[in-house]
């Protein structure tokens, strides 16, 4: 009998019980105990949901206040010295340390700056970097872990425990002493030590009848050295010893290389992710230990399509003949990827609604795969496997997914411009029409979105508001953003879109072939959700989607306004994209619709253009043999979205919370004027990489933290601007944010950017001899 499993689940709630309990807890509405009981609460019900959906082991350890990392890292009693002043006796102080790491901490006046956060593997998910030492140490100090196992096991006998492998975490860490880049071997030092901590976890989950320990190694999937190879062999065989049954857990990529050695392993089996890399399923089932189990991942836990259960079932059944109870059935990853429920969605028409499939419906298809196998499926649950089959045929057969004029600019590709006149060429025709000073200074794009302006669309959205006071209220808004903007003495303003409820999403809505939904959120990192569009059909821009925000800010003053665009990569990534086309032809169709945008910006005399592409070096593949091919075609899409515009428009981009220096060349090779990077929490050291390759355009590296809720110091500012003039040009230097302001008060943002100005002022007078290079 084929048994099922679940990776994790998601944490957020099905109406964002963890996003509203955080950030009430953050202002000081709510106590610490209504928290870690809305946690509890939360945990209770995904697990019971699990349990009636079918699944036969109950997993904890995949939920988290912040993210799984962090919850590792405290767990490990790895703590900066910069927090170590803060108490740690209760559960309370551990919840209070953990978002000190995350957000920052200031207490007497003193302030420690949040650890830096970046991309978990090629996902949207964020983490918090770990912060190791040479020396570094490692103590269990915090039973959460252990109280959550006993809250299940009063639910359910069969308890899995979910813990990020040893492996991964190290790879991950960073540290001053350590060389820029994860894969420093020099860390494995610290391995000995390390696998005290983990035996000793396993020790006391082993105390509590922990039948199965999930150890999730998904760096398996990336390019390691045989140094850390050889340090998962060691870490599995000391924790094996324990005692409690391993499933080795990778995911995200092909582990295929490996199939060999990883089975000879003291593990109870392994867990593949099928659908990112179906082919390595023959190795594995070929090689597989005759007591092994093989968890098979057939349900996708990144993108919401329904699953073809009769055709996986069907595909499963040789297997499942042969190793009957040790073949196990999951989601190729944690479903924290995935909105909850498809249940409560209302925006959705039924025939798209019956494509798609949220957390809580990919449980219930594991289910029906396994009674599909077994022989014991219900009437019932062979009419949801037929009916399952039939919105399937019906959406390979629907007229609404293509698009003859889609096709058709497809099919000219090759004859539109895509490269513009040199940098040196267009950089002297923009200066002089902008005319900025040394260090010019602007922000990201968004400003702070208050209660007020939420309502505003809401109110519109739920048509309660007319679409001439909607207008209005917009225009006051931007009016009020433009007026701060000059008072603080930004050089390059930006309108604060006000109208967007995500970058993504906004645009989602106004783009043909993009769908939207009302509760699809999915967690990004803490309190922050974003509620991914869905890609369907053939993307077409209707009409211009941000030109007449733009073009009315602009009319409001003499200094340039920004036109603020998503790019197609991002617009790409932080989608949820169809999958029957290959996913650069539908980034190619977005790019063409940006590019129509772009242009009438230019015509509407918008003469700077930031076309935001974070999510660019996250789209990287894993494995380093893909990488050309990836980005070609995304650098490829960026062009094709500015290729078209007068050397006189500036183009700008922004890229943040990635490991960007690894792939210098191809960012260069954007030739975007200007490019703005998340700086502040790495203390510039994402800069090195332009120690060794020489930029050629203009950067912003970004000095004040939006994702704290401190506020940076004129005197800090400088300082990291100084650390970048060590490395780049002070001719190419902007100053600003890390990002956009949309999640910060204005209580915070005014007097940040007041010292960014203020800052920049300083800069330009300790920099004048170069003031005659920049104007």
């Amino acid at each position: 009998m084929a048994i099922t499993h679940n990776l994790g689940f998601p944490r957020f709630g099905k109406q964002r019980e963890l996003k509203h309990a955080l950030e009430a807890y953050w202002r000081n509405d709510s106590s610490p105990e209504a928290l870690i009981e809305t946690g509890y609460q939360l945990r209770q019900a995904h697990w019971q949901q699990q349990l009636t959906a079918g699944i036969d082991w109950l997993t904890v350890g995949d939920f988290a206040w912040y993210d799984h990392v962090l919850e590792l890292t405290t767990l490990l009693g790895v703590i900066p010295e910069r927090f170590q002043a803060l108490p740690v006796a209760t559960e309370a102080d551990h919840l209070a340390l953990a978002f000190a790491l995350a957000r920052g901490h200031k207490s007497n006046g003193s302030q420690a700056v949040a650890s830096e956060m970046t991309k978990w593997f090629d996902t949207n998910y964020h983490y918090i970097v770990p912060e190791i030492t040479p020396a570094q140490n490692f103590s269990i100090t915090t039973t959460a872990l252990f109280d959550q196992v006993e809250e299940a096991r009063k639910l359910h006998d069969k308890v899995k425990v979910v813990l990020l492998g040893p492996i991964t975490w190290l790879y991950l860490a960073k540290g001053s002493a350590f060389e820029e880049g994860p894969g420093d071997e020099a860390k494995l030092a610290l391995l000995p030590k390390l696998l005290v901590a983990y035996r000793e976890i396993v020790k006391q989950l082993h105390a509590r009848n922990v039948g199965l320990i999930q150890l999730d190694e998904p760096i398996l999937g990336v390019d390691i050295s045989e140094a850390w190879y050889e340090a998962i062999e060691q870490s599995v065989t000391s924790i094996a010893e324990v005692g409690v049954p391993i499933l080795l857990t990778t995911y995200f990529e092909s582990v295929a290389r490996h199939a060999k050695r990883l089975l000879a392993l003291p593990i109870k089996g392994i867990h593949l992710d099928l659908i990112r890399a179906p082919e390595q399923l023959e190795i594995f089932s070929e090689l597989l230990g005759k007591d092994q189990v093989l968890s098979v991942g057939i349900i996708d836990g990144r993108n919401v399509w329904r699953a073809d259960v009769a055709a996986i079932a069907a595909s499963l059944q040789g297997l499942q003949e042969r190793l009957q109870d040790r073949l196990w059935l999951a989601p190729s990853c944690s479903l924290l990827h995935v909105p909850v429920d498809l249940e409560q969605e209302t925006l959705l028409d039924p025939e798209l609604q019956s494509w798609l499939a949220f957390a809580t419906q990919k449980l219930q298809e594991l289910s029906l795969i396994k009674a599909q196998l077994n022989g014991t499926a219900t009437p019932g649950q062979q009419a949801q496997i037929e009916a399952a089959s039939e919105a399937l045929s019906a959406r390979r057969t629907s007229s609404r997914i293509h698009r003859a004029d889609v096709a058709k600019r497809l099919a000219e590709l090759s004859t539109l411009v895509r490269d513009r006149e040199p940098f040196a060429t267009r950089q002297s025709r923009q200066q002089a029409h902008l005319r900025l000073p040394l260090f010019p200074t602007t922000t990201i794009g968004s400003f702070p979105q208050t209660s007020e302006i939420r309502a505003v669309r809401k109110a519109w959205r739920d048509s309660n508001l007319s679409d001439t006071a909607y207008q209005k209220a917009i225009q006051e808004e931007i009016e009020s953003v433009i007026r701060a903007q000059e008072e603080v003495g930004l050089d390059v303003l930006v309108h604060g879109e006000a109208e967007r409820n995500d970058m993504v999403e906004y645009f989602g809505e106004l783009l043909g072939g993009f769908a939207f939904t009302a509760h699809g959120w999915v967690q990004s990192y803490g309190s922050r959700g974003v509620k991914p569009p869905i890609i369907y059909g053939d993307v077409v821009r209707a009409a211009p989607m941000t030109v007449a925000w733009a073009k009315y800010a602009q009319s409001l003053t003499d200094k340039a306004v920004k036109g603020m665009l998503t790019g197609p990569v991002t617009m790409l990534q932080w989608s949820f994209v169809r999958d029957d086309q290959p996913r650069e032809t539908t980034c190619r169709q977005i790019s063409l619709a940006l590019r129509d945008e772009v242009l009438d910006l230019e015509a509407a005399g918008i003469r700077v253009i930031q076309v935001d592409e974070p999510a660019i070096r996250e789209g990287l593949p894993l494995q380093r043999a893909d990488w050309n091919t990836y980005l070609d075609w995304a650098v490829d899409c960026f062009k094709i979205v500015t290729g078209g515009v007068a050397p006189e428009t500036q183009i700008h981009t922004h890229m943040c919370y990635s490991e960007f220096n690894d792939i210098m060349e191809a960012i260069a090779k954007l030739d975007a004027d200007v490019i703005t990077i998340e700086t502040s929490r790495s203390h510039m050291e994402l800069l090195e990489a332009f120690e060794t390759f020489h930029y050629p355009n203009q950067i912003g590296p970004g000095v004040y933290d939006i994702h704290s809720p401190l506020v940076p110091t004129q005197e800090a500012i400088v300082d990291l601007i100084e650390r970048a003039t060590k490395r780049i040009p002070v001719s190419q230097l902007w100053v600003n944010p890390d990002c956009g302001l949309k999640t910060r008060g204005w209580k915070e943002t005014r007097p940040a950017l007041e010292a960014l100005v203020s800052a920049a002022q300083t800069l330009r007078k300790q920099f004048a001899q170069h003031a005659s290079v920049s104007g």
